[in-house]
């Protein structure tokens, strides 16, 4: 895979690394994933991928367990998944995923947040077309481990694209295709430390250190709260 799909790749994980309050999302992802397909996840593709990011991200077991089994619970609270689109500073633009159980207080936030930033949102869907969903799948390779080999085996699971780092290999298919590419994984024994749906720029473009300074300052205020899941730009 390209070098401009591994920038990519680093830009989001180093923004996921930074936001403000990782376990809360992580037991939101869980809480979404138990109430659509339920609470064992053997049974659940979805719970499956909460918990094996939720390691990846070092959340204690008794964390995991406990968002788990709030999430049962017949008090568990019910999160309305949205998704928002919209243009900051100097023509960034910005899908930002969220997980909230007050729709009004979201949009009010983030209309705010893109108001003094000189942007705004735009209809949903403007900017679909601008972005591919991918399946992202991330393991370590182990010794005797023949990538090739795997690659033949996992195109008819719906195979895009392979990029290995410092002994991380990752695996890229379109977003339809994550069940069936996660079941492949998981029948050959392998264990895959994060699993998730990303938005990738089909377009990138390059911003000036002077420009990415009010950009950041957007992404920021956005990551930070408590109702966002994830963001993603056209940031190269």
């Amino acid at each position: 895979m390209g070098r401009a799909f591994e920038y990519r790749r680093a830009a989001k994980e180093r923004r996921w690394d930074k936001m403000s309050k990782v376990f809360p999302r992580l037991a939101k992802a869980i809480t979404v994933a138990v109430k659509e397909g339920g609470a064992d996840p053997d049974l659940n593709p979805r719970l499956r991928s909460a918990i094996q990011n939720a390691k990846a991200q070092n959340m204690p077991k008794d964390n995991i367990d406990a968002a788990i089994k709030r999430a049962s619970g017949k008090d568990a609270e019910n999160f309305v998944e949205i998704v928002y689109e919209g243009k900051g500073p100097h023509g960034v633009l910005i899908v930002i995923e969220c997980a909230t159980d007050n729709s009004t207080r979201t949009i009010a936030n983030i209309k705010s947040y893109f108001n003094k930033a000189g942007g705004g949102l735009v209809p949903t869907g403007s900017l679909d077309f601008l972005f591919s969903r991918k399946a992202v799948f991330q393991f370590e390779l182990k010794e005797g481990m023949d990538i090739e080999e795997l690659e033949l085996e996992l195109i008819d699971a719906g195979l895009d694209e392979t990029d290995m780092d410092e002994g991380t290999v990752y695996l890229y298919a379109d977003y339809k295709d994550f069940g069936s590419l996660n079941q492949a994984l998981e029948s050959k024994g392998i264990s895959v430390t994060k699993a998730n749906l990303q938005r990738i720029p089909n377009s990138p473009v390059e911003f000036t250190d002077e420009q990415m300074e009010e950009i950041d300052k957007l992404i920021d205020k956005i990551e930070d709260d408590d109702d966002i899941q994830a963001v993603y730009t056209n940031i190269a």
